[in-house]
């Protein structure tokens, strides 16, 4: 799809106006010990990841739940790792702690504090889409108008709120999540040129 031409802007009316996008690649869901090596191995083999994370949403004042799922994008492949039953294993520290392989996102920080609770380990190779973007002119900071901005599409955010910690994820769920991961993919490459 086509990017827009630079504008600083958008509006949410704009962005409703643009077609519906979603990743259409492969997507692996990673819930078992013994299938974090070999994501990881194939993950350590791109300089650049798209990378998120969900957790389930809360409702109650001054309660916080863990980081349940961990998106890594990769060009047309994005891998989910459901922590919430594997746990924060050594290869996603390593991954994490990694310089050589860059990990683009959108509020990262956010993000990675939510993943020091669980484990602690020195973030490297940390690249903020929302500074990348400042940097270059834009105004807009959030995934969803900064898609609609570079990438010329709108994501849905229905499945945001969503049960992340729930048994099995739904289709819906699933397209979410893999999107959310590979738009910041697709929007680092944008910002990059």
């Amino acid at each position: 799809m086509s990017g827009l031409p630079l504008k600083p802007t958008i509006t949410l009316e704009e962005i409703n106006q643009l077609p519906l996008g979603a990743f259409s690649g492969s997507v692996q869901l990673v819930d078992r010990l013994q299938e974090m090596a070999p994501a990881f191995e194939e993950i350590q083999s791109y300089p650049v990841v798209g990378f998120d994370t969900e957790t389930k949403p809360v409702f109650v004042r001054g309660h916080q739940n863990n980081v349940a799922l961990m998106q890594v994008a990769l060009p047309n492949k994005v891998f989910l790792f459901r922590l919430n039953k594997t746990g924060v294993t050594g290869e996603v520290i390593q991954f994490l702690q990694n310089q050589n392989v860059l990990k683009a996102g959108i509020a990262l920080r956010d993000d990675i504090k939510a993943l020091q609770r669980l484990q602690n380990f020195e973030p490297n190779g940390i690249i903020e889409l929302a500074e990348m973007a400042r940097k270059a002119g834009y105004q807009e900071e959030g995934v969803k108008k900064l898609t609609g901005l570079l990438l010329g599409f709108r994501v849905s955010k229905s499945a945001q709120t969503s049960n992340w910690e729930s048994a099995v994820l739904n289709e819906k769920q699933i397209s979410y999540a893999a999107t959310d991961a590979w738009v910041c993919y697709e929007i680092y490459n944008k910002l990059k040129k």
